[in-house]
């Protein structure tokens, strides 16, 4: 009787030790996170939903974020913790045992980072809303799944919420280069004269455009880049070895043959694909290969580009293939990238996120499904978009609006 005592002891007071480790780290985490800086999504968050998600490709900002705002409620570790479920701990304790302890001390606000790591999650964390009303659940995961939608659909009861790179505008904010405003793209199209009164008179926006293209989309490449290319060669192979394990869909033993696709697309970009040679070259079996292009545009690798008036299905051809991003396709890339590449793709970087985004009979891009855009630079004329209602050229040697030319960079300030 006297060992089964020490016995359970002992084990309640490493249990008690073990839980005191995760709130001291969650609180090192807290106290080391900085306010000067806040994402486009900070402000747009509905914080005082009780469950609310967040989704977006690695690297992005979706722990900074929470950090910042789980700080800002200036409650004890006891109050609001945060939990990163690719910890350790939780390989040989539940979440829900853990979250009973926590609550039992009064817990009110409780952050879960990476929840897709944690198998069957979304049980629990639908059991943890439902079984405790006072505690506030907010958490994070990758974009590559629907987190909404997993074992226990969570989309009635949770906000859900996406977080894309860096804009142009945060990319000059966080460099405490200049703080513009945010720009509507109606705005933008129909009046133009109204955005070079919120421009400073001695911004110069081109100055800094160049670094952002190469550089800027990711936040933890800033202000050094000098190792930022090979951290997003680690990345992609961080999102295909490890997070698209998570998918059901996915056989992990092709895992080499997707980065393989990979690489084979950063060299082509942007590209009309002929399907059979890209499957070939990438070693993957033709059948599979549309279901691997959906899963990198899910985890944010590639842009898929569909002809206008056609359905996206997964089974449908893409009319052109893009990277993600211009640091991306920078980073990739082996041989110096075409102006005309980069150009095209941070105009989709910038859009894509809030908007339907097709490839027009004319011009490169159809946005909505009424606006029309022709990207180029000096030379370009408007003989591709001519007798188009609602089309303009974009021209990223422009400072401002000039009729129906827009300059490039101001497509970057849209959030």
């Amino acid at each position: 009787m006297h060992y089964l005592i020490c016995s359970l002891y002992l084990y309640l007071h490493f249990r008690i030790c073990i839980m005191e480790s995760l709130f001291e780290q969650s609180t090192r985490l807290i106290d080391s996170t900085t306010l000067d800086f806040k994402r486009y999504l900070y402000t747009q968050i509905k914080w005082n939903n009780r469950l609310i998600g967040i989704k977006g490709a690695r690297g992005v900002g979706k722990t900074t974020l929470l950090l910042q705002w789980i700080k800002e409620q200036k409650l004890p570790a006891e109050k609001a913790v945060y939990f990163s479920l690719d910890d350790l701990y939780f390989t040989t304790h539940t979440l829900k045992d853990t979250v009973a302890e926590f609550y039992k001390s009064g817990g009110q606000i409780l952050i879960l980072d990476e929840v897709h790591k944690y198998k069957n999650w979304s049980i629990e964390v639908k059991n943890i809303y439902d079984f405790y009303p006072q505690l506030k659940i907010i958490f994070t995961g990758s974009s590559i799944i629907d987190l909404s939608k997993q074992g226990a659909d969570l989309s009635r009861r949770a906000l859900m919420y996406e977080l894309h790179g860096l804009s142009y505008r945060e990319y000059l904010s966080l460099l405490k280069i200049e703080n513009l405003q945010l720009l509507t793209l109606d705005d933008l199209l129909f009046h133009p004269e109204k955005i070079k009164k919120t421009i400073p008179k001695d911004f110069r926006p081109l100055e800094h455009f160049k670094q952002y293209i190469n550089y800027g989309y990711y936040p933890f490449g800033l202000p050094d880049y000098t190792s930022l290319y090979q951290h997003i060669n680690q990345l992609i192979r961080t999102i295909v070895e490890v997070d698209m394990a998570e998918l059901n869909e996915f056989d992990i033993r092709n895992a080499r043959k997707l980065l393989q696709l990979v690489y084979v697309i950063a060299q082509q970009v942007p590209f009309k694909p002929n399907l059979t040679a890209l499957a070939s070259k990438a070693g993957i079996h033709r059948n599979s290969l549309n279901n691997y292009l959906h899963f990198l545009e899910q985890a944010k690798i590639i842009s898929l580009l569909y002809p206008s008036g056609n359905s996206t299905a997964v089974l449908q051809k893409p009319e052109k293939i893009f990277l993600n991003n211009t640091t991306l396709l920078s980073s990739l890339a082996e041989e110096e990238v075409s102006i005309g590449t980069l150009r095209e793709t941070f105009l989709l970087s910038q859009i894509a996120p809030f908007y339907k985004i097709s490839m027009p009979k004319k011009g490169d891009f159809l946005v909505s499904g009424k606006y029309t855009f022709e990207v180029g630079g000096k030379g370009k004329g408007i003989k591709q978009i001519e007798g188009i209602d609602n089309a303009w050229l974009v021209k990223d040697d422009i400072e401002y609006p000039i009729s129906n030319t827009l300059p490039l960079w101001m497509f970057g300030l849209l959030y």
